[in-house]
């Protein structure tokens, strides 16, 4: 009995070291999410977490509802947690560099990914081209229109590496498009439908004329879109950007006109990839940018049924 008693000991004592060993070797990382009200973010967190759990790594997830502050006190708490890696997608220009200096300085690497904070970027940052998207968006919109018409753009968040991106993509195009006059832009706050809806009805107040509306996102594009139609505007075109759900539906319907549809799924795999990279001393690229598609009603089924 005694030597029985002593084997058992032994096994028991075996599978708790190795349970510990096996605990202290699991990988969690944190993905601190700018707000998953928008679908492309949605988007993003399910990429990473499908793939994370295909691997058997824990992931951390946190959404500051599109606030600065509340994003900087969840990326305390998940550095409290020694999280591996840090995954973020910051919530606004504002109080953006905070994160990754605290990060960095508990050596925990940072792959920012839509968003890279100015004067303090990601270890890594995974993003659209948005410049090269914009124009070629811009250069569809001149196309479409017969190189005429009058513009208004509905900005996303200002200082936001998005919208920078897209300003300078799309006004590139512009410069070939000289008989497109632009009538007027304003800044949303979040990105939402209801800020686009507010914004273009007010536009289109103060200037009927204005027939095309450029959204920097598809939730403000689907704003323009219902402004246009309690106002009587029949024949604008609306374009929007991102290819979210709900804006490749309205593409395919007739709604918008175009969107550029973004790679959601293959970012978040790709975020976690480099965070895994990261953590096992590798250096993935600075910078990670990936091509957008033009989509209109000819190809948007293929992306609502699969999206990139």
């Amino acid at each position: 009995m005694t030597k029985t008693f002593r084997m058992l000991a032994a096994t028991a004592a075996f599978s708790a070291l190795a349970f510990a060993a096996q605990a202290q070797d699991k990988v969690t990382i944190g993905l601190a999410v700018a707000n998953l009200q928008a679908d492309f973010f949605n988007q993003i967190k399910e990429s990473v977490e499908k793939s994370a759990k295909e691997q058997g790594i824990e992931v951390v997830t946190v959404d500051a509802k599109g606030d600065s502050a509340t994003q900087v006190s969840q990326i305390q708490d998940l550095i409290t947690r020694q999280v591996k890696a840090l995954i973020y997608i910051p919530a606004g220009a504002t109080a953006a560099t905070v994160p990754v200096k605290a990060a960095k300085e508990a050596n925990i690497p940072v792959v920012t990914v839509d968003r890279n904070p100015e004067g303090a970027p990601g270890d890594t940052f995974i993003a659209t081209d948005s410049v090269a998207a914009a124009k070629e968006l811009g250069d569809y919109v001149c196309k479409v229109s017969g190189g005429t018409g009058v513009l208004a753009i509905i900005q996303g968040q200002l200082g936001t590496t998005p919208e920078q991106d897209r300003d300078k993509g799309f006004s590139e195009a512009m410069k070939n498009c000289p008989g497109i006059k632009e009538a007027g832009r304003q800044a949303s706050n979040a990105w939402m439908q209801d800020e686009g809806f507010a914004i273009a009805q007010d536009m289109l107040q103060r200037n009927p004329t204005i027939n095309i509306f450029f959204g920097r996102a598809d939730a403000l594009a689907l704003g323009a879109a219902q402004a246009a139609k309690v106002g009587g505007v029949t024949d604008a075109i609306i374009v929007g950007f991102d290819g979210d759900r709900a804006g490749l539906e309205a593409v395919k319907a007739g709604t918008l006109k175009a969107t550029m549809t973004q790679q959601t799924q293959g970012m978040g795999r790709l975020a976690l990839k480099s965070a895994l990279d990261l953590i096992k001393g590798e250096k993935p690229p600075a910078e990670q940018l990936q091509p957008a598609t033009l989509t209109t009603a000819d190809n948007a089924e293929g992306f609502i049924k699969e999206h990139p």
